[in-house]
């Protein structure tokens, strides 16, 4: 497996883990490095600030599940094309851009969201 295979794998592994099995804290110590810088505005910056924002959203979002639909690697950048969905039929169309270290672990995250309209003015779909 290239180095490049292997990084997309693992931050997929830690997206998951931490959207999907609602497990934060074990997703930092699995694969996030020494710091977490986050540019989501909506989370606070470093580990602590994930993991709470992270339990925050499985109490209050009980079988929300994200769906990796395509993941691309460049040097230390992994970039995750996601589909979102969340109680109430909301479902978003996601871009997560990871920058790893020299380890492969994961040390930064920025994100765009979008909601899916519920119609469109082409059949091309957001994914």
């Amino acid at each position: 497996m290239s180095d490049l295979e292997k990084r997309k794998r693992d931050v997929i592994a830690f997206y998951e883990l931490m959207f999907n099995d609602c497990r934060p804290w074990e997703a930092l110590e699995r694969y996030a490095g020494a710091d977490y810088i986050q540019h989501n505005p909506d989370v606070e910056d470093g580990k602590e600030g994930f993991a709470r924002y992270f339990e925050q959203m499985a109490e209050e979002y009980p079988g929300k599940h994200v769906e990796v639909v395509r993941a691309f690697a460049e040097g230390d950048h992994v970039v995750l094309h996601c589909r979102q969905r969340w109680p109430g039929d909301v479902v978003y169309a996601g871009i997560d851009i990871f920058r790893l270290d020299d380890d492969g672990k994961v040390v930064e995250h920025w994100d765009v969201l979008q909601v899916v309209p519920d119609h469109a003015k082409n059949d091309n779909g957001m994914f």
